[in-house]
């Protein structure tokens, strides 16, 4: 891996403390941004949602953030109010240990967020919680190791850490980002299983940085899927501690930083279906020529999540019929004499009809790459949407047959 750029102004943290009894991985997180910092936050669209979902939400977008405490291998999700108190006592713990080690400085709770990951349904348990806080305080750290070992503390079924940093010049300033995130299974769009903090230096307002991450999502994290189940936990936080200097981004500069937010987004988010628990392939889906983008998503989405497409995928089956299929059923108007496609370059269909091709060169062009493209266009409308998802095969059920035993 080449050097990072972390941004200026924030330490990391990852430690261990027992909730992942089987894995010698950290389970704790932390990050600090030295100065009070922006906060924007996006998060599952799931009904039933965990207690730190409840907590984020009700916080961000904020003014004054200090601390993201992460735990990992406990969701602690649909845990009623128990559940509640426990995410709240967990920023309160981050908060008193930050005002140990900051002699002269003021941390509180309210400036302190929270995410959890892991197995639904069971309790945490807060006295290895708190251990694990009061050890990560002291472990916290500014650079590339220090944000590598957070990284790690985040994941649970994850074959590997998903981080990223950019950089752009914006006249004077150095503008830097770093991200990281997890996911690996339950991952449906709207958000995916996932988590992701996104740490930057630049000034950014509020509801700036909001709406901002809310775009970055919407290009990203929510263009991935798995299997399509969406979590209890999703969430997504944006920290900007404006530590790079200067006013606030405005016209062109802000539209700069919104397309390395964007790219860096998207980079993250492809790393979560490319580790789909068992996955051989990385399926991207390329719509065009929808009525609309919307359309456009409705048809990529349905292709994305078709486990007979996932299957095909898998064992180099240029099955074009399943894809086509997929798209007819997916509820989006489109003329089916208008639709081509074609699967890593290959054409196999054209104006509603197919097309000849040699079958062992298609699954040869499958099979050889980890990337497996697929490219329709449904017409000459300006709808277009690119999801990301994984192939299906036997490890995925194994897997996720013994997740909890």
């Amino acid at each position: 891996m080449t050097s990072l750029q972390l941004p200026v102004g924030f330490q990391f943290a990852g430690v261990r403390c027992g909730l992942k009894s089987a894995s010698d991985r950290p389970d704790v997180a932390l990050i600090l941004s030295d100065v009070p910092a922006v906060a924007a936050g996006v998060y599952t669209q799931n009904l039933v949602v965990a207690a730190p979902v409840v907590l984020c939400r009700s916080r961000t977008p904020l003014e004054t953030v200090r601390a993201v405490v992460v735990n990992s291998g406990n969701a602690n999700a649909c845990t009623g109010q128990r559940g509640q108190q426990d995410a709240q006592q967990m920023c309160r713990l981050t908060a008193s240990a930050l005002q140990r080690q900051m002699t002269g400085q003021s941390v509180t709770e309210q400036q302190v967020l929270v995410m959890s990951t892991g197995v639904i349904g069971r309790f945490l348990p807060m006295e290895k919680v708190s251990r694990g806080i009061e050890q990560a305080a002291v472990e916290l750290a500014q650079g590339e190791t220090a944000f590598l070992r957070a990284a790690e503390g985040i994941l649970t079924t994850d074959q590997g850490r998903k981080v990223t940093t950019r950089s752009c010049q914006l006249g004077s300033r150095l503008i830097r980002l770093a991200g990281m995130a997890k996911g690996a299974g339950m991952i449906g769009p709207n958000m995916a299983t996932m988590l992701c903090c996104v740490v930057t230096d630049a000034p950014l307002a509020v509801m700036q940085a909001q709406r901002l991450l809310r775009d970055a999502a919407n290009l990203s994290f929510n263009n991935i899927s798995v299997e399509g189940h969406t979590s209890t936990n999703d969430s997504m936080l944006l920290l900007a501690n404006g530590m790079a200097g200067g006013q606030q981004l405005t016209g062109d500069e802000e539209q700069v930083f919104a397309e390395h937010l964007q790219a860096m987004c998207i980079e993250l988010a492809k790393q979560i279906p490319a580790d789909g628990e068992g996955a051989a392939h990385l399926i991207e889906v390329r719509v065009v020529g929808a009525d609309s983008s919307s359309d456009a998503r409705q048809i990529a989405v349905e292709i994305a999540r078709s486990n007979l497409v996932k299957c095909a995928v898998r064992g180099g089956d240029p099955n074009w019929g399943r894809i086509v299929s997929a798209a007819g059923y997916a509820g989006a108007e489109f003329d089916p004499q208008q639709v081509d496609l074609k699967v890593n370059g290959i054409e196999l269909f054209r104006r509603g009809e197919p097309v000849s091709f040699d079958a062992r060169q298609a699954s040869q062009a499958i099979r050889q790459s980890f990337d497996t493209i697929i490219e329709l266009s449904v017409g000459s409308g300006s709808g277009t949407c690119t999801h990301w998802t994984s192939d299906l095969g036997v490890e995925y059920v194994r897997f996720n047959s013994e997740y909890t035993t």
